[in-house]
């Protein structure tokens, strides 16, 4: 978990990871400018590490609200 964590932590294109439960054991959340940028990320850092047993992607066709704003009610 720390190698991953590490290494997620590292690639400039990850902007947002998430250590969950369930069906995954992290979420990313990855900018790149395209497919092929997208490859050779996947490359880099699912392919070529021996701890990833398997991967799945999530594209996003349109942001529908994005946000990082936490309500005031919820911090009392």
């Amino acid at each position: 978990m720390d190698q991953a964590q590490t290494l997620f932590t590292s690639a400039p294109e990850v902007q947002q990871c998430y250590y969950v439960t369930g069906e995954s054991d992290f979420v990313l959340i990855i900018v790149v400018s395209s497919m092929k940028d997208y490859e050779q990320l996947t490359r880099r850092i699912f392919y070529g590490n021996d701890n990833i047993k398997h991967f799945r992607t999530l594209v996003s066709m349109n942001t529908v609200k994005s946000g990082l704003e936490i309500p005031i009610h919820m911090l009392l």
